[in-house]
């Protein structure tokens, strides 16, 4: 095909390698910073089938990363329509779509479906979770992570000594540990750089053509634009923590969020209430509580009667708690997911006094 010419002709990689692609399914874990640039150039090069898995739902704060998107696909959830913007591209290719969250629930059954994995997500407790699966199913991953200024790649699960995630960090770090990432900011051009880092492993790996960047991480400096690698050994310690069973993988609580709510900012807390099917921002606050707030869009049902009879949530897969100022609604959250484990339950970062509410009555009549 005119389409792979470029690539056919070189050295060793060939029609040969070009069909390896072709015949290969790659899951691709996160449709965000790292997952847009990965998708894009796994599909340029012709990879056969592609996998997206994102419960999330595109935001403005998204686009100076999320390159994929645009204004105009603001409140459309991420894992279709990157799906639909990359089929219109490359219609010769297939895409799987699964538009949830990876969880204990999910995570064995859609992983076994592919050849090789790509991490872009943006929290430890999915890391370890994915790391884990493709443990258990021998599967190659290919992990790329952000931090402020900095990048790093790594290869996991592949090669003679097969080191994973556990290697590197045998447990999630302490819940004070953990930064926030919309405090902590990142400059839309280093995911692009990261993720485009992981597409040329995952190419590599599947083509053959190539040393793999296996045994170490490499870590990208934005800032001063350098390079540096760090080699990996096996650790013991770590490898202990790894479930020893696809039935104890499912008994673990993986703590996405590392034991703590998820939050959720307002501009997402609204993006999903109008826009995601079976969604509801809950007022949690006790009858009385001033302001007294009606509208449309918001469920009253004070935490006390939630506690009581949570079923009143049973209808709901998407859950945004609110209340005055998030602390309560981040506690309800957490013990609504212990009894939903399936359900996506958030807390409403600030809540209704957050100066980005729109049910401040600081800033609105309400």
């Amino acid at each position: 095909m005119n389409r792979f010419s470029r690539q056919t002709i070189l050295p060793d990689f060939g029609a040969e390698g070009q069909q390896k692609l072709s015949q290969a399914r790659v899951l691709v874990v996160g449709a965000g910073g790292l997952g847009c640039p990965a998708l894009l150039h796994l599909a340029a090069a012709g990879v056969g089938t592609i996998g997206i898995v994102d419960g999330d739902i595109i935001s403005e704060s998204n686009l100076n990363r999320q390159t994929l998107f645009g204004h105009q696909h603001i409140g459309r959830p991420k894992a279709s329509t990157a799906a639909e913007i990359l089929k219109e591209k490359y219609p010769d290719l297939k895409f799987e779509i699964f538009s949830d969250f990876l969880n204990t629930n999910n995570a064995l059954e859609i992983i076994s479906q592919f050849d090789l994995i790509v991490d872009g997500t943006d929290n430890f407790g999915t890391r370890y979770l994915v790391n884990d699966v493709c443990v258990l199913l021998e599967k190659p991953l290919v992990m790329g992570a952000i931090y402020k200024y900095e990048g790093q790649l790594m290869i996991f699960n592949y090669g003679p000594a097969a080191l994973n995630y556990r290697d590197v960090y045998p447990n999630p770090p302490g819940e004070n540990q953990i930064p926030n990432c919309a405090e902590t900011g990142v400059l839309g051009v280093l995911p692009g750089i990261i993720g485009t880092l992981q597409a040329s492993e995952v190419i590599k790996i599947l083509s053959g053509v190539g040393k793999v960047l296996s045994e170490k991480i490499l870590f990208f400096n934005l800032k001063n634009s350098s390079f540096y690698e760090v080699a990996i050994q096996p650790n013991l310690k770590g490898r202990k923590n790894l479930p020893d069973s696809e039935d104890d993988f499912r008994s673990r609580d993986y703590k996405i969020n590392c034991g703590i709510a998820e939050h959720i900012n307002w501009e997402k807390a609204l993006d999903w209430t109008f826009n995601m099917n079976n969604s509801v921002l809950v007022d949690i606050r006790e009858t009385g509580e001033k302001p007294l707030l009606k509208k449309d869009y918001l469920r009253n049902m004070p935490q006390g009667e939630l506690r009581e009879n949570p079923e009143l949530l049973s209808a709901y897969e998407n859950i945004l708690l609110v209340c005055a100022s998030g602390q309560r609604s981040a506690q309800l959250a957490t013990e609504l997911k212990q009894q939903f484990p399936e359900k996506k339950i958030f807390s409403v970062e600030g809540g209704i006094l957050h100066p980005s509410s729109p049910l401040n009555s600081n800033k609105n009549d309400t």
